[in-house]
């Protein structure tokens, strides 16, 4: 695995054994010793905000002994127009192993990719790692996010999963949606009309994916319910039916949820508007593994920079 870019290439088995690594990682990291150094530099390339996905990337890195440079659009030369190509062209020349990228464009990290013909232990080489590109993917996500189910449900296979809310703008969505489906679960997508996509059923194995508009009809029986942050900052002006009524009709209530399973669990990947996806009531409660999911951000992003690593 030269790079890691998106789980729509990838196959079962490469999720398995990223998962499995990640599991051991988990498991061993109480009692680790001090990483020893590696000499080797990691990039945080982000084109974008981020807290969770990139503080992550950070502490991941920082435990198997890399040295970490954190870029941001921000006081660098990207504000004097300076090209993607570019920035990554020159901070390459400075001998990093890893660029994780987070890019507003879907498809920038596979252009990175193309242009490091070599692996991340030869010299001018060097690792992509895809950290959100767009609406697009985020394949980190939804490792950590099946790493979260995993330990909730003991398997996905033969779980049902729904996923509600912004369809539309969510990587989180599509990354999901190719890794459980991949893993034995089926899926269930809900959200408003204009936020919800035609063809999304198409994006899994068939049978695998459903799309509903009522929220009662998409989270009835389902192992676990995520919800989606309506992202206002790609929306358009157009699709949105205003927090009120999505509030009304598609936020996540306890009481919503009550009818649920006993053993089923909420997730959100963050940020939270609280109140409009989930009540506080509902994201601070016992159902909620919302903060899991972010512990298991770094075992699971250990494993992909420690799996790009080897080539």
């Amino acid at each position: 695995m030269q790079h890691f870019l998106g789980i729509e290439e990838l196959t079962a088995e490469d999720l398995e054994s990223l998962l499995g690594a990640a599991a051991e990682i988990k498991r061993n990291l109480p009692s680790a010793a001090p990483p020893v150094p590696s000499g080797r530099i990691l990039v945080n390339l982000f084109f974008e905000s981020s807290t969770r996905t990139r503080v992550s990337f950070e502490i991941a890195a920082r435990r198997l002994g890399h040295e970490v440079v954190n870029w941001t659009t921000q006081g660098t030369s990207h504000e004097k127009g300076e090209t993607l190509l570019d920035t990554t062209a020159t901070l390459a020349a400075m001998g990093p192993a890893v660029i994780v990228l987070r890019h507003p464009a879907a498809g920038a990290p596979w252009l990175l990719a193309s242009r490091s013909e070599r692996g991340p232990a030869e010299p001018g080489g060097y690792a992509v790692v895809n950290a959100g590109d767009g609406a697009h993917e985020h394949p980190s996500q939804a490792l950590l996010d099946a790493l979260t189910l995993r330990e909730q449900l003991g398997t996905l296979r033969g779980k049902t999963i729904a996923i509600v809310g912004d369809l539309a703008h969510s990587r989180v969505a599509r990354s999901n949606l190719f890794c459980l489906t991949k893993l034995g679960a089926t899926v269930r997508l809900c959200g408003p009309a204009g936020l919800r996509p035609v063809g999304l059923e198409s994006l899994g194995p068939p049978g695998t994916v459903s799309v509903h508009a009522s929220l009662e009809e998409a989270i009835e029986g389902v192992d676990a319910v995520m919800g989606l942050r309506i992202q206002r900052e790609r929306l358009d002006g157009g699709g949105f039916i205003g927090e009120a009524q999505y509030r009304r009709r598609y936020g996540l209530t306890r009481e919503r949820l009550s009818r649920l399973p006993p053993h089923a669990v909420v997730m959100h990947p963050g940020p939270l508007n609280r109140g409009v996806e989930l009540t506080p009531e509902l994201a601070d409660g016992p159902r909620s593994v919302i903060l899991g999911q972010v512990e298991n951000g770094i075992p699971i992003r250990m494993a992909i920079l420690e799996r790009v690593m080897q080539r």
